[in-house]
C-alpha cells in the first residue's frame, strides 16, 4: 500500500488474500518489545527497485540517501525519537471496522487486537455520541479528500480518556477497495516535541549568535543566517563544506583544530576569542564555543558551535587593559623617581620609562637652571635659553641614534619652531608625517636629518612644568611600522610629564638648598688651617649624602702661646641648616675660650655652661660631642679631654727620630686612648677630666667624628680598629694617610658627615733655644732671675732685649715671691720670638688692675701689658704659668 494525498487513490498488485495474510502477521505478538515492530522485509533482489506508483502521478524510484545507505535496513536501535513519540497504527475499512490493530495501539489504549479486529470504531467511543459523530465525519472527510488530521479523545480500556492526535490516510488495494490507515500519537507528547522544535527553530533562525551544526566529517549540515552574515558566505554555500573550504586558511586552521579536538575528546570548548576572518568586518574578534552532539543512544552525530561577535567587548577590555598598563606605568615611574633628588637621574628614568612601551625614541631636555639648582626665570624662553639634553632612550642603536640622542648635549631651538612654541606657551603639540617633522625644526639640524633617516613619522612634544613654569621638554618619537600617536597618547604623555616636572623641580630646589647648606657649613669651618710650630696637620671633611641634611661636624686647629697647639673635633647632633649654624656658634665659643689658654677640661666645662645660649632654639637643647687636645712640642706633652666623643687614636712611630714636615710616615704601633668619657655638651651630670701623655716625637694623633667609624651592623670598636690598622701602616705623607683612612669607609654606612684631623707631633721648631731655672720663693730670687735672663740673652746674641726682658721678669717673679711659698720656675725660649714663662704653684691667675697716682704698687702687669708683644697666663698642673713674648730685633722693621 502507498499513502495518497487528498482526493487521490493508488492501486497495488496486492490481493485480498494478501491483505488477510498481512492482517494475520500484524496480529502476531512476540514475547518482547521487538514484537511491536513489524519484521523487516526480505532483501529485494538485485536490480532496480520495483516502482511504486503515487496516486495521480507517474511511478518514481525511492530516493537513496546517505543515511539509508549508511545503516542496514532493520537494524535495531534504541534511544531514537520513536521511543519518545510512540505512534500507534490501526487500519480500518471504509465502514469504520478495525482491520489491523498494532501492539503500539494496544499499549496506548489498552485494547488488544483480538477484541477490536472486525469491530467498529464506534465501540471505542460508545460512551460519547458526540465523538462518534465526529469520528464518522473524519472518516467521511478522509474518504472524500484522501486524508484527515485532528485531535480527539479515545477511551482507554481501563476508563480514562486519552487525548491523541490522529492522522487518517486513505489506502486502496489492487481491486480498488479503500482502507483507512490511522496513525495515533499522544497529543501531549506531540505538542511537547512540536514546542521543542519551534524553540529550536526560533533559536536557530532568530538568535543573535551564529549557530552551526557539523557532521562527523566536520562538514556543515546547517548554519543560521547570523553566522552566514558573519562569515560573509551564504548559508547554502556552507552546507556540505568544511570550515577550511569556507573560511580563509589562517582563520580556518585555528577553528579546525578546535573542532577536531572537540569531536575526538567530547570536551567542550567555551568562549575562545579569535580574530575574525578577513571576509568579515576587518579588525573584529569572535568568541567561539563548540560541543559534541550525540543522540539518545549515545552515538556521535557531529558537533555544534556558536559564534559571537565580541569586537566591542574585546575592544572595551583592550581599552581597560590599555588604561591599566598606562596606570601601572605611571605608578612604576612614580615609585622609581619618588626618592630621587638628582635632575639627571630623573630625566633618564623618564626617558627609560617611555621606551619602548610608549615610544621608540625619547629625549628629556631641561633648562640648565634645573640641572644646576639655579632660580627659574620669570620671563619666557627664547633661542638664547640654555637647554641640556639630560635623558635619552632608544629602542635600537646606531650612528643616527647617537646624533639625535646624545646625553648631556646642549640644545637650542628657534623661537618660531614647534619646540620653541611649546617652551614659550606650555601647550603640547603632536606632529605627524615627515613634512611636519621637517617644518618643526631647522631642516639643516643634524638631529632632524637623523630622525628622518631613522624613519620617525610621529612626534609628541610635551612641556615639563612646575608651578606653571615650563622647565623643559619631553620629546617622544615613533618610527617604522608602529602606529602614529593619537590624542590618548598625548593626554597620557602630559600626565607623565607633569609627574616628572614636580620631581624635577624638587630636585632643583634640593640642589639649591644643598648648595646653600654646604656653603654655610664650609663658611663656618676653618678657611685656612695653620701649620703651628712642632705640629704637621692634615684634614678632610666629607659632607653627608642625604641632600640638604648636612651635619654639624667640625674641626679646628688653634695656635696657643708657647708654640702649643689646640686640636679640636666636634659633632652637633642633628642635620640641616640649624645644625650647621649651631656648629658655627659652638666653634666660635671654643676658639674664644681657647684664646684664654684654659686647660682642656676647664674649657669643655665652660662650653657646657654656654649650652643654653648655643642651642638651636629656646625649645631645643644643645646636644654635641667634642674632643679637645693641647700639644706642647717643647715638653712633648699631650693633654686630652672629651665630652661624649669617640676616643682619639695615637700611633707611636716604629723608628724614633725627628719628625720632618711633609716627610713619609714610617708606621708604628697604635692605640685607642682610654679617656674619661664625659657627658655630651648640653647634658651635664658628668665632670670633664683631662689625661696627660708624654708622646714620642713623630707620633700621629687622629681625631674624627662618628661618621667615619660607625656603621649600622658593626660595633664602634670595629671602626676604630680599622682606623688604627690604616695608620699603623707606612704612608708617603700625612695627606696620603688621610686619603687611605677615607678609603676604608663602608659603602652602606649612614649618610653622615665625616670630619678627620691627623696631626704629626714634633718637638718644636728647628734651632729653637730653651733655658730654664728653678728659683726659691725668696726676695733674692728677683735679682737672680734678672742676672740669669741678662746672661742668656747676651749668650744668644740678643742683648738688646735685655733691659725690657729683665724689667718684665722682675715684675712677674716679684708677684710670685709675694704670693707663693713654693719654688718658682723661669723658662726662656728663643725661636721666632722671645718667650719668657714664669710659673708658680698658685692656681689663681693674675689680675691686671689700674693703679692710682698715689699707689706704690699694682703697676707690674700694666707694664707687662704695655711693653710685651703678647702676654697671658694658663693653668699648669696645680699652679699657673704667666708668660710674655718679645719681638726679636729687626722683626719690627720687617713688619713695618
Amino acid at each position: 500500500m502507498t499513502s495518497t494525498g487528498s482526493g487521490g487513490r493508488a492501486r497495488t498488485g496486492r490481493t485480498r488474500a494478501g491483505a488477510a495474510a498481512a492482517r494475520a502477521r500484524l496480529r502476531m505478538r512476540g514475547p518482547g518489545p521487538a514484537a511491536e515492530r513489524p519484521a523487516p522485509p526480505a532483501r529485494p533482489p538485485a536490480g532496480p527497485s520495483a516502482p511504486v506508483s503515487m496516486r495521480g502521478g507517474p511511478a518514481a524510484p525511492f530516493p537513496r540517501g546517505a543515511a539509508v545507505e549508511a545503516e542496514s535496513v532493520g537494524e535495531h536501535t534504541q534511544g531514537s525519537l520513536f521511543d519518545m513519540v510512540k505512534v500507534a497504527i490501526a487500519m480500518l475499512d471504509a465502514a469504520g471496522r478495525v482491520v489491523l490493530w498494532s501492539p503500539a495501539a494496544e499499549e496506548l489504549l489498552g485494547w488488544p487486537s483480538e477484541l477490536l479486529v472486525g469491530r467498529g470504531i464506534d465501540e471505542l467511543l460508545a460512551d460519547d455520541q458526540r465523538l462518534v459523530a465526529r469520528a464518522r465525519e473524519a472518516i467521511a472527510a478522509a474518504l472524500r479528500t484522501g486524508s484527515w488530521l485532528g485531535l480527539t479523545g479515545l477511551r482507554h480500556r481501563r476508563g480514562p480518556r486519552v487525548r491523541v492526535e490522529a492522522r487518517i490516510s486513505v489506502l486502496v488495494d489492487g481491486h480498488g477497495t479503500p482502507f483507512l490507515l490511522v496513525a495515533l500519537a499522544e497529543a501531549g507528547t506531540v505538542r511537547a516535541v512540536e514546542r521543542d522544535l519551534a524553540v529550536r527553530d526560533a533559536l536557530f533562525e532568530q538568535s543573535a549568535l551564529g549557530i552551526a551544526v557539523l557532521d562527523t566529517e566536520l562538514r556543515y549540515t546547517a548554519v543560521n543566517q547570523t553566522l552566514a552574515e558573519m562569515n560573509g558566505v551564504s548559508a547554502s554555500a556552507h552546507v556540505g563544506r568544511t570550515t577550511g573550504e569556507t573560511l580563509p586558511d589562517r582563520a580556518a586552521d585555528e577553528i579546525s583544530v578546535i573542532q577536531r579536538q572537540v569531536l575526538a575528546t567530547g570536551e567542550p570548548v567555551i568562549d575562545v576569542t579569535l580574530t575574525a576572518p578577513v571576509t568579515a568586518r576587518p579588525g573584529g574578534y569572535r568568541s567561539i564555543s563548540y560541543g559534541r552532539l550525540t543522540d539518545r543512544a549515545g552515538r556521535v552525530l557531529g558537533i555544534s558551535g556558536t559564534v559571537m561577535d565580541v569586537t566591542e567587548r574585546y575592544r572595551a577590555v583592550a581599552k581597560v587593559e590599555h588604561a591599566r598598563r598606562r596606570l601601572a606605568l605611571l605608578n612604576e615611574f612614580g615609585s622609581r623617581i619618588g626618592d630621587l633628588l638628582d635632575a639627571g637621574r630623573i630625566a633618564q628614568e623618564l626617558a627609560g620609562a617611555a621606551v619602548p612601551r610608549l615610544a621608540d625614541f625619547a629625549a628629556v631636555i631641561l633648562l640648565q637652571a634645573v640641572a644646576h639648582g639655579d632660580d627659574l626665570l620669570g620671563h619666557g624662553h627664547d633661542r638664547h635659553t640654555a637647554l641640556l639634553q639630560l635623558g635619552v632612550a632608544a629602542a635600537r642603536d646606531g650612528a643616527d641614534v647617537e646624533v639625535m640622542l646624545r646625553r648631556g648635549a646642549r640644545v637650542s631651538f628657534a623661537e618660531e619652531s614647534c619646540y620653541g612654541r611649546v617652551l614659550r606657551t606650555g601647550v603640547p603639540e603632536l606632529l605627524s608625517g615627515a613634512e611636519e617633522l621637517a617644518q618643526a625644526a631647522d631642516p639643516g639640524d643634524p638631529r632632524t636629518r637623523a630622525a628622518l633617516a631613522l624613519g620617525v613619522h610621529s612626534v609628541l612634544v610635551v612641556p615639563l612644568r612646575a608651578r606653571g613654569i615650563v622647565i623643559g621638554l619631553l620629546v617622544l618619537s615613533r618610527a617604522g611600522r608602529r602606529e602614529a600617536f593619537d590624542r590618548d597618547d598625548l593626554a597620557f604623555s602630559v600626565e607623565l610629564a607633569d609627574r616628572a616636572g614636580s620631581s624635577l623641580d624638587n630636585a632643583r630646589l634640593y640642589v639649591r638648598e644643598r648648595t646653600a647648606a654646604l656653603t654655610l657649613q664650609r663658611t663656618l669651618l676653618p678657611q685656612q688651617v695653620p701649620q703651628p710650630t712642632g705640629v704637621e696637620v692634615a684634614y678632610r671633611y666629607v659632607p653627608g649624602s642625604s641632600g640638604t641634611e648636612v651635619g654639624g661636624d667640625w674641626f679646628d686647629v688653634i695656635p696657643l702661646p708657647g708654640d702649643r697647639t689646640a686640636l679640636v673635633v666636634g659633632d652637633v647632633m642633628g642635620h640641616g641648616l640649624r645644625a650647621a649654624a649651631t656648629m658655627g656658634r659652638l666653634r666660635t665659643a671654643v676658639r674664644v675660650l681657647a684664646g684664654l689658654d684654659l686647660p682642656p677640661a676647664v674649657l669643655l666645662r665652660h662650653v657646657h655652661e654656654l649650652a643654653d645660649d648655643l642651642a638651636q632654639g629656646p625649645d631645643e637643647a644643645l646636644l654635641a660631642t667634642c674632643v679637645y687636645a693641647v700639644y706642647d712640642p717643647a715638653a712633648g706633652r699631650l693633654t686630652v679631654a672629651k665630652a661624649g666623643h669617640i676616643p682619639p687614636v695615637l700611633v707611636s712611630p716604629s723608628r724614633p727620630g725627628p719628625a720632618r714636615t711633609g716627610g713619609p710616615l714610617p708606621g708604628g704601633r697604635g692605640q685607642v686612648l682610654e679617656l674619661p668619657s664625659g657627658a655630651p655638651l648640653g647634658v651635664g651630670g658628668v665632670p670633664f677630666e683631662a689625661v696627660e701623655l708624654q708622646v714620642p716625637e713623630g707620633s700621629v694623633l687622629a681625631l674624627c667624628t662618628d661618621g667615619l667609624v660607625e656603621s649600622r651592623d658593626k660595633d664602634l670598636d670595629v671602626g676604630l680598629g680599622r682606623l688604627q690598622a690604616v695608620l699603623e701602616k707606612p704612608h708617603p705623607s700625612l695627606q696620603h694617610a688621610c686619603e687611605a683612612v677615607l678609603d676604608t669607609m663602608e659603602q652602606g654606612r649612614e649618610p653622615d658627615d665625616v670630619a678627620l684631623l691627623l696631626a704629626r707631633l714634633g718637638h718644636g721648631a728647628e734651632g729653637a733655644q730653651v733655658l730654664g731655672w728653678t728659683l726659691p720663693a725668696e726676695p733674692t730670687a728677683v735679682s737672680r732671675a734678672r742676672r740669669l735672663v741678662r746672661g742668656a740673652l747676651r749668650e744668644w746674641g740678643v742683648a738688646e732685649l735685655g733691659d725690657t726682658a729683665e724689667l718684665l721678669v722682675s715684675e712677674l717673679v716679684t708677684n710670685a715671691v709675694r704670693y707663693a711659698s713654693a719654688p718658682i720656675g723661669v723658662r726662656l725660649t728663643l725661636g721666632g720670638v722671645l718667650l719668657v714663662e714664669v710659673s708658680d704653684p698658685l692656681p689663681d691667675p693674675p689680675r691686671e688692675r689700674h693703679a692710682a697716682d698715689g699707689d706704690e704698687g699694682g703697676r707690674g702687669l700694666e707694664l707687662v701689658h704695655r711693653l710685651a708683644l703678647r702676654w697671658g697666663s694658663r693653668a699648669e698642673g696645680m699652679g699657673k704659668v704667666v708668660w710674655f713674648e718679645q719681638e726679636l730685633p729687626g722683626k719690627e722693621a720687617d713688619r713695618e
